[in-house]
């Protein structure tokens, strides 16, 4: 399971496992440990273990307290906002357009992730999403396929389109921001900088698209 580092969690579940086992024998009413009281028990510790896991993988995966050393990937759950810069040039100011206000919305669980990117012409979703991970190497990123769905007013000249996208995630003590590139199907790059927002929902309007912009200004 690439999810969590093997070793680790069969140690700590032996480990509970074992306490488990303790704990059963104290309270059972048996004076001497026999075997049939060890097969009794077993199932109860299995039970225990399933639980445990269960609530794991739903819950206590996001705690700090098991970074790094139990669960190799970071916690990305939430809203982030930040800007694109496209490399594509208007062609009619024949200038790169200036940065496009985005809000990358990210769900993630102990076992997938998924990313919804919106800006103020176009709404992307990804269909595969993973992390690069290389701690030897100080890499640490989130990559994903996504499929871009403009809005209908602009489809004439921002058909719906395929994309990729790599994010380093860089994460201090005052501050998490995703940074990273992304290439199309319709062979347009561009750079994305987007800092994590503490804002649980996201904000009814988005920011107007510059290209929308200069449009709606020439017409």
């Amino acid at each position: 399971m690439k999810n969590l580092n093997l070793n680790y969690f069969i140690y700590l579940i032996v480990a509970c496992s074992i306490l488990i086992l303790f704990i059963f024998l104290k309270i059972s009413e048996s004076e001497e440990v026999t075997f049939t009281l060890l097969v009794s028990i077993i199932p109860k510790i299995v039970s225990i273990d399933l639980l445990i896991i269960t609530v794991f993988v739903s819950y206590c995966w996001r705690w700090k307290i098991f970074r790094t050393w139990l669960v190799p990937f970071p916690n990305i759950n939430g809203t982030w906002k930040g800007t694109i810069q496209t490399t594509w040039v208007d062609p009619i100011t024949n200038q790169r357009p200036s940065p496009i206000p985005t809000v990358l919305t990210i769900k993630q669980s102990f076992f997938k992730i998924s990313c919804v990117m919106r800006t103020g012409e176009m709404t992307s979703n990804s269909i595969i999403a993973d992390f690069i991970l290389d701690r030897d190497n100080q890499i640490i990123k989130l990559s994903y396929i996504y499929d871009s769905n403009p809005i209908a007013t602009v489809k004439e000249r921002s058909p719906q389109h395929l994309g990729t996208m790599i994010f380093s995630i860089i994460e201090t003590p005052t501050i998490k921001k995703l940074e990273g590139e992304y290439w199309t199907a319709r062979k347009t790059t561009g750079h994305i900088e987007l800092i994590f927002s503490e804002e649980s929902t996201l904000s009814k309007k988005l920011e107007k698209h510059p290209v929308s912009e200069v449009r709606n200004y020439k017409s």
